[in-house]
């Protein structure tokens, strides 16, 4: 079977149903190749019963990421503050101390913990986000580490070690899988236009990325983006090859051929290297690509009755610098109606390898372990657990997002988003702005369809 349309999109994630909406509002006929059985990418909604939904994905939205929080307004999805009300603790090799705001509460490591954060923030506004590769120093910061960055005049590993507890989530990896470059990049695209970007912001739950989240999941939006496309959307439909000539695109899948005159790819860069391409791929977008893998990343979440832990004037809210546990950070992520209760942690990095190996039942009695360092000894008796393990997903094969490892950013990252004849780029990954989160991939979605509009006098 071949059936003709103006643009194809492959990927139904945020970034190309975003894409999809935005080239048919300008009067193009576009048809959706998905992979998976459903929509939504990287953000699913796992239903709780009742009416209760909870995020096995992607879930936070905050202050700047205007984009994806203008789409949610356009669909009617509403937001809710994510619960940050009482005390936060923090737990460092078994012990557990309980703290307010900011900061965790650790004296020997909190100089080292100010100072990498002062220079952090100082340095990302260096940093021309279009073109990190012009930034003063450019290539001696891409050619170390994160971590060689970090420790640099530091007196203890509190600093670093607070740095990794973050990427464990936000990375699914170390400062140490990270150049220096790109972590500072990383770094400096948490804001928009008009506000830079710090650390703060991608730390914090209220004034920062953890600050809301959206009613009804946030799989939700893609869902509805899904249902204003109606048909024009084919599930369970992997593209196994794409052919191209100068008039033409073609996208091969299990059932049949699509042809157009324009494509977007909106699928992680990594797997876009095992699509058949013919002609190939440029060599040196090839190589970008291949080197753009996810990190290593799941997520537990624990069910309980009610989120019991708030009548004790606890936020749920854990910070781990402990070996043994295999969370990294944690989170009240109940309901906006506030019950159930749901505890989430991550698993990412170091505590996903250390732990994804072992028999669930093992794994899931440590998590719950943890948890219960942070809110007491009843969060050892959930009435369910839901666990997403991000790298077992054929789709995604990881997460949240790519990291770039010294030297990539600056031999190779200008290929990241140039065209490929009528191919074009989308995703979280194609974002300056907050790169690898929802509102990098509507922003993403958004671009790729204005470049498309504009390519040629829009399509020839």
């Amino acid at each position: 079977m071949i059936s003709n349309t103006d643009v194809i999109v492959v990927g139904a994630g945020l970034a190309g149903l975003t894409a999809a909406r935005a080239l048919r509002a300008k009067g193009l006929d576009i048809h959706v190749l998905e992979a998976r059985d459903r929509v939504g990418g990287r953000t699913v909604n796992h239903d709780l019963g009742g009416g209760h939904v909870v995020e096995a994905g992607g879930q936070f939205v905050g202050p700047t990421q205007d984009h994806v929080l203008k789409l949610a307004a356009e669909l009617g999805v509403g937001t809710f503050p994510a619960y940050d009300s009482g005390a936060n603790t923090y737990v460092k090799n078994g012990k557990a101390r309980r703290f307010s705001r900011g900061v965790p509460p650790d004296v020997t490591a909190l100089p080292d913990i100010g100072r990498l954060i002062a220079r952090l923030d100082r340095l990302t506004r260096t940093i021309p986000l279009a073109e990190p590769w012009r930034t003063p120093n450019a290539r001696e910061l891409d050619a170390e580490t994160l971590t060689t960055w970090a420790r640099r005049g530091a007196l203890t590993d509190g600093g670093l070690d607070l740095l990794n507890i973050l990427l464990g989530s936000a990375f699914g990896g170390t400062a140490n899988e990270a150049s220096a470059l790109f972590g500072l990049w990383y770094f400096a695209g948490a804001g928009n236009e008009h506000t830079p970007g710090t650390m703060a912001r991608i730390t914090n739950v209220s004034g920062g990325a953890q600050e809301s989240r959206f009613v009804g999941g946030s799989q939700r939006l893609s869902l509805l983006l899904a249902e204003g496309l109606g048909d024009a959307i084919t599930l369970s439909a992997p593209v196994r090859a794409i052919d191209q000539t100068a008039t033409e695109v073609a996208a091969h899948t299990d059932g049949g051929t699509w042809t157009a005159k324009r494509i977007v790819v909106a699928v992680p860069p990594h797997l876009a290297t095992r699509i058949t391409w013919s002609p190939l791929l440029p060599a040196p977008q090839e190589a970008l690509f291949q080197r753009m893998t996810f990190g290593t990343l799941a997520k537990v979440e624990a069910v309980y009755p009610e989120p019991f832990w708030r009548e004790a004037g606890l936020s749920g809210q854990g910070v781990f610098r402990d070996p043994a546990s295999p969370v990294c950070s944690m989170f009240d992520n109940s309901p906006p109606e506030g019950g159930p209760g749901v505890l989430m942690g991550f698993v990412g990095a170091r505590q996903w390898r250390n732990w994804a190996p072992k028999p669930a039942k093992e794994r899931r009695g440590a998590v719950l372990r943890a948890f219960s360092a942070v809110v007491g000894a009843r969060a050892l008796q959930p009435s369910s657990v839901i666990e997403k393990d991000w790298t077992a997903e054929e789709w995604t094969r990881g997460g949240p997002t790519s990291v770039l490892a010294p030297g990539v950013l600056t031999e190779l990252g200008r290929w990241r988003d140039v065209p490929f004849g009528r191919v074009h780029w989308a995703g979280a990954e194609h974002s300056d702005y907050w790169n690898g989160y929802m509102d990098g991939a509507v922003r993403s979605g958004e671009q790729v369809a204005s470049e498309i509009i504009g390519a040629e006098g829009a399509l020839s």
